[in-house]
């Protein structure tokens, strides 16, 4: 027996946003916690930026795999679309910064080659991840009814 399912377009329009959403907070939380330990470090407790700005990126990582999964799969195609693109965005930057990082960090001591790689993540992220949120609220979305067996 099936059973029609109601999806509002808003909660369509929510799933295209949900991933770049988290991931802008993230990389600003992130950040801002790596500048308040900057402010916080003595010359004794100079790993503390390191040790307070790791934590959201690393649980948002492996949070990010559920919540691109749920989304992956939704009803309404423009918002598996967004959330595509949204991982692939994050994963490409956060992979990437796998490889180079450790040379990037190289280049400067201590925080300040932890902040040229934060930074450079932020710096790519952030503004394209907003530009979809934003793309995504212009988008006319419509309401749909999805026929699921009982």
């Amino acid at each position: 027996m099936k059973t029609a399912h109601f999806i509002p377009a808003a909660s369509s329009r929510f799933a295209a946003q949900l991933f770049n959403i988290i991931t802008v907070s993230v990389m600003i939380l992130s950040l801002t916690a790596m500048l308040l330990g900057k402010l916080l470090a003595s010359q004794k407790v100079g790993f503390l930026p390191f040790v307070l700005s790791l934590p959201p990126l690393m649980i948002w990582l492996g949070a990010s795999i559920f919540v691109y999964a749920s989304i992956a799969h939704h009803p309404n195609p423009r918002s598996a679309h967004y959330n595509k693109w949204a991982g692939y965005r994050f994963y490409g930057v956060m992979g990437s910064l796998m490889v180079i990082g450790p040379a990037l960090y190289g280049l400067l001591d201590g925080w300040r080659g932890l902040m040229l790689v934060l930074g450079l993540a932020v710096l790519i992220i952030v503004p394209w991840a907003l530009f979809d949120i934003f793309r995504a609220a212009r988008e006319p979305w419509t309401d749909m009814t999805v026929e699921v067996e009982a």
